[in-house]
Parts: C-alpha cells; structure tokens; sequence
C-alpha cells in the first residue's frame, strides 16, 4: 500500500517534513508584496570552477548551480523537503519505495520538456562512479529509478529510509536533460541546460556569472529579479569594500573578523544564523603518526575549545566536541565537553611511543582564512604537549587539487548537512565519498546504518548518540567549534535570509527595495 504523508506520520517520522503545501512560501513570509526587476550583484570569495550541477563541490558554485538548475525537493530554511520540480510524493507503508509526481508543463532552458525521464536518467548519472559526482552517497539508499509515465518517477531503495524527501534536495541533485547525459556530461562544464529560476548569460569563472531571469519557470511569479551578477572577490577585505562602497548588494559568506566592519557601516544589515557549519583537524587513520588513536586523542587533549571559539568565530559560533553534529541537529548527543589536559596529552604519546614529541606540517587551504586561523591556533596550543607542527598555507585551487581526500594532515571545512546521517554519510562511513580520515570504523558505520533505517524516535536516537559517542573517543578529526553563519547585505535588499546550511541561498525570493540602484 503506498500511503502520502500526513502531518502525524511526518511527527512520527521525526525530520523527514515531506508535506508539500504544509511551508509558508519562504518569499511571502518575508515580503508580503515583493518588487519585481533589477539586477542583484553577490559576490563570493573563490572563482566558480565547476558549471555541471552534478559535480559542483563549494559554496559559489552551489549558488549558481541554484539559480540554473531545480532539483525533485528543495530545503525550507527549517531544514525541512518543500517541492521543487517534484509537486508532491508519497511512500509505502516499508519505506522501500517512493514515488514523486512531477509538475506539469515543465520545460529546460533550451525548450525542451523537463520529464520523468530526464529524472531518471539525471540519477542514473549521480550514481554511476565515473560521474564523480558527491551524489552518489548522498542520495540516500537509491537502489533503482524508474519513469511510470511521463509525470511519475519511482524509487526503489536498497534498505528503508526515511530522509529520502531530504536528500533528494542535495547540492548536486539537480536535474539535466537525459540528451545530454546520453551525448556526454562535459557539454555542461561551459553551458547551462536546467530548469532553473534564471539562465545563463556570461559565465567567466574567475570573475563574474551572470544570469537572467527564466520567463518559462514553473512559479511565474518567481524569481522577481531580472538579473543576478555573481562576483568573485578573491580578497575579504576588498569584497567587504564593495558592499559599504555600494558595487555589490549582498554578500553570502562573510568571516567573523570582517562582520563588525560591515555591521557598522552605513546601509548595510549584518546577517548571522545558527548553524553546524565547523572547520576539522583532518589525520589520516591509515598513516602514522595518526593511525594510533593515542596519538590522535592527545592532540585533541590540547585544544582549548571556548579559546578556540573566540580566536576561530570572533565569538560566534559554540565549542565543539569531535563529533560533526553540532547542537542546531536534531540527533545531537550532549556529551562532556572536553577540556584541556597537557599531562595527559603527553602520557597518550608516550604510550603511543613518542616520548620526545612529534613533528608533523598542518597544511591550510586560504579559502576561508579561518583555517589558517585554526592551525596556527593548534600549533600554539598542541606546544606544551610535544607536537611540533609547522602550518603550511596554499591557494585554495592547490589544496583541492593536492591535499583534499589525499593528505595526511590538513583542515576541513564543511558546511551543515539537512540531517545527522547526511554528514556521517558524506565524511566518516568507511564508504563516504570525502572518507578523508580513512578511519574505518565498522561498530561506527553500523550505528549510522541501523539509524537510517529505524523508524523508532528512541532507537534511532541511541544508534546517533552511539556514533558521536565513538568519534568523540576515538577522534578520527578533531572539530573544536561550530561556526555561526554570518553574511551582510545593502538594507534595500528583501527577501534574504541565511539558511543554516551554508550551501543553500533561495535567490528567486529575493527582490529589491527603495534605495536600490538601477543598473544597465
């Protein structure tokens, strides 16, 4: 029997919030009579490398993937599935399958019809390995996809799963016309083919896209922008500049120590939102030093985490505790929080057999700076324990290229995910598509697996705490604090709000105030 949610089986079902029409529309709730046309210019801090929605891997490149393309569901700002193309879905009884229906009349930016076999073909895409796409475990369980008729798509999943409606709005789960799949991806690495709120116009990765309104997007009232211009700033300060100078309009990322410059100035709002955004101590289990947990747990014994917190956030964020899940998830254990303790820190080496220290290089990628600001924090702090460790920063692009996934000591930094399972499953499984760590903890990947398919709010819960109880023991990455979203914008701007996850952004809410400039 295959049943549509309801609001008491989404209460039971705790997080998977799947009800189309139960959300306020996100734009209406915040302006009740939205300004249509203008151009909003945004700026980001790193050029936008990767066009092809299926492989973006950063926050720019989130946003335009965004504004060009829709996926099945998308994320509400509570963290909750709101359709997108998919206008309503419902499961059976199992959790084992799932069936969405599309909206009618759906058409990609060249013409073509937008239909379930687009779907299909789009996620046969994401799971095939040599799409490398981050998708490909962070779909959930996605055993086979099926078009019923032109407007159906069904899923059926491996194991039962509850978050699917959720995952289903990841970053990279964005839908492409199945000609192009079949004619070969890399057609989208300059071009845009989506369903999008806007199309492409100018696309100049390391300084500008620009996009225009899409007049044959399925909500004709939406987007009330005529053109977004995305802006690569590769410097804070100079980004900053622009927006008090009045060359940008909103600024989605900001990092703490340039907030209170912009909060300050003339016309402009400071944006700041809660969120389970961290950087992480990255060390490599299967290499040593690292591959002893002793070595692992006495470095974690170094960091001072309030210190941290004001050194790292400016203040704004919360201390952290090893584990990815920060007190703004819902499956958030509340551990004791660790404290320092050099003595013991020295101890662990020595049993580990490095009574005389170890030397290791910390490498930092520049984007953000706040991860520079973290190792050089450690080195000081891991001082008095023995570590001796030598902070190596490199441009962004290098570190992706060289360090991500392959070094053996670097800091992370990861945006929050919509649930508990979606970040164990992205970074810590053994099967994770970042499994940076290669920590490989079986009685870890069991709980995670377990939880994804319980349905029962008190097991479900204890199989989490279970698998924060491990990470914050065994430390496979130290995450000292959490980071508060911070962003600013000019006050004519309407419609923006930071959304907790750090890689989602609603653009097609957005409109322009009084004050605003009128651009060519």
């Amino acid at each position: 029997m295959t049943r549509p949610f309801t609001v008491n089986r989404r209460t039971v079902l705790a997080g998977t919030a799947a009800l189309a029409g139960l959300a306020v529309p996100y734009g209406r709730a915040l302006a009740a009579a939205p300004r249509r046309g203008g151009t909003l210019r945004v700026s980001v801090d790193q050029a936008i490398a990767k066009l092809n929605p299926l492989i973006v891997r950063v926050n720019p490149e989130y946003l335009v993937a965004e504004l060009l393309y829709s996926g099945l569901t998308r994320l509400d700002p509570e963290m909750a599935a709101e359709p997108d193309l998919a206008e309503s879905w419902s499961s059976n009884d199992e959790l084992t399958e799932w069936t969405f229906t599309l909206r009618d009349g759906l058409v990609f930016h060249d013409g073509s019809p937008c239909t379930a076999k687009d779907v299909v073909a789009t996620f046969e895409a994401i799971l095939d390995p040599d799409t490398a796409s981050p998708g490909l475990k962070n779909v959930g369980p996605i055993d086979t996809v099926t078009a019923k008729d032109e407007r159906t798509v069904v899923f059926a999943l491996k194991a039962p799963y509850a978050d699917l409606p959720v995952t289903l709005a990841y970053t990279n789960a964005k839908i492409v016309p199945a000609a192009i799949i079949e004619s070969g991806l890399d057609r989208l690495a300059g071009e845009a083919v989506g369903t999008g709120p806007f199309k492409l116009e100018t696309f100049e990765p390391e300084r500008i896209v620009a996009v225009t309104r899409n007049d044959a997007y399925y909500d004709q009232e939406r987007p009330y922008l005529d053109r977004v211009e995305v802006l690569v700033y590769p410097d804070q300060t100079a980004e900053g500049s622009a927006l008090i100078a009045g060359d940008t309009d909103l600024m989605t990322s900001v990092q703490p120590t340039e907030f209170s410059r912009l909060e300050r100035a003339s016309g402009i709002q400071g944006l700041r939102v809660p969120s389970g955004q961290f950087c992480n101590v990255n060390m490599a289990c299967n290499q040593k030093p690292f591959d002893d947990e002793r070595v692992r747990q006495a470095l974690a014994l170094t960091v001072d985490r309030e210190a941290m917190v004001n050194f790292v956030t400016e203040g704004f964020g919360t201390p952290g505790n090893d584990t990815p899940i920060s007190p703004a998830y819902r499956f958030y254990l509340d551990q004791p929080a660790k404290m320092p303790d050099i003595d013991k820190a020295k101890s662990l080496l020595a049993d580990a057999g490095y009574p005389d220290g170890i030397e290791a290089t910390l490498i930092a990628s520049d984007k953000p700076s706040v991860r520079t600001q973290l190792a050089v924090a450690l080195r000081e702090m891991a001082k008095p324990a023995g570590f001796s460790i030598e902070v190596q920063t490199m441009p962004h692009s290098t570190y992706l290229d060289q360090v991500w996934k392959k070094g053996a000591f670097y800091v992370g930094f990861y945006n929050m995910q919509p649930t508990a399972d979606a970040i164990f499953s992205l970074l810590y499984t053994s099967d994770a598509p970042w499994n940076e760590t290669h920590w490989n903890n079986e009685t870890f990947d069991k709980a995670v697996m377990e939880a994804r398919r319980t349905l029962d709010e008190g097991a479900r819960r204890e199989l989490y705490a279970e698998a924060q109880r491990l990470m914050a023991d065994k430390v496979p990455s130290i995450i000292p604090a959490f980071f508060d979203l911070l962003g600013a914008k000019r006050d004519y701007v309407d419609g923006y709000v930071l959304h907790p996850r750090g890689a989602v952004f609603r653009l097609d809410y957005v409109s322009l105030g009084d004050g605003a400039p009128t651009r060519g």
